[in-house]
């Protein structure tokens, strides 16, 4: 027998569009490394608000950064990515809440659908500019995901359920508790030691705790294409 897979921890909310890169490269990586992935779904307003912090495209230089980074990153690790049109209004307004309650639910009774679900949820609002706030659309996602209406209609009336909302914040708590001012947030448990890497520019890094070889954003012989 080998030596047992570490546990590496995935705080992410959809509304962050770097949690999808993190995400993406993760889950090319996991059957790739000795690593057990452990899919976190958190609420960033919650992490914002807990550590102080602001979103970066309220500063208009990050903002312009921001805009340019993300084309760069698009085409550098392969997922279409691009910002909805009324940027603002997604972030600052409508936010993630149900979105976040609804794959916690996921996570709760579904985990193995979590991946599917939660790239839909990207793909809707990151790549297609579609709103993730409106129920339907949360059902569309989760039916394109593979799940059966009837499991999805379950799952959405499961977000106002008092044990759905603990656990996302639990989950947010627990990002905090580790260090979390935003997101993308992932947590190496190697060693004994628990390291704590925000970002999704911090994957190198992941590798060298982990002792396992950095292979790009795209390793050979995993596809790439969403």
């Amino acid at each position: 027998m080998g030596p047992l897979p570490r546990t590496v921890e995935l705080f992410y909310d959809v509304l962050s569009p770097y949690s999808w890169l993190g995400f993406e490269i993760l889950c090319r990586y996991k059957n790739v490394w000795n690593i057990q992935l452990q899919l976190r779904p958190s609420l960033i307003a919650g992490i914002m608000k807990d550590s102080g912090n602001k979103p970066p495209a309220l500063l208009p230089r990050k903002a312009q950064y921001l805009t340019n980074d993300v084309k760069l990153l698009r085409q550098h690790i392969q997922v279409p990515l691009q910002f909805p049109k009324d940027f603002f209004s997604v972030i600052l307004e409508k936010g993630s809440l149900t979105a976040m309650r609804f794959l916690t639910a996921v996570n709760m009774e579904h985990p193995e659908m979590l991946e599917k679900a939660s790239r839909e949820l990207w793909m809707r609002v990151w790549s297609r500019d579609e709103d993730i706030t409106d129920p339907q659309s949360i059902l569309a996602a989760a039916e394109k995901a593979g799940m059966s209406t009837q499991q999805a209609r379950g799952l959405l009336e499961k977000t106002s359920a008092p044990q759905v909302k603990n656990k996302l914040k639990e989950t947010t708590e627990a990002a905090c508790k580790y260090g979390a001012f935003g997101l993308p947030v992932t947590v190496a448990h190697v060693d004994g030691q628990t390291h704590m890497l925000f970002g999704s520019d911090r994957m190198e890094l992941l590798a060298h705790l982990l002792g396992e070889k950095w292979m790009g954003p795209v390793p050979p012989g995993v596809g790439a294409k969403l």
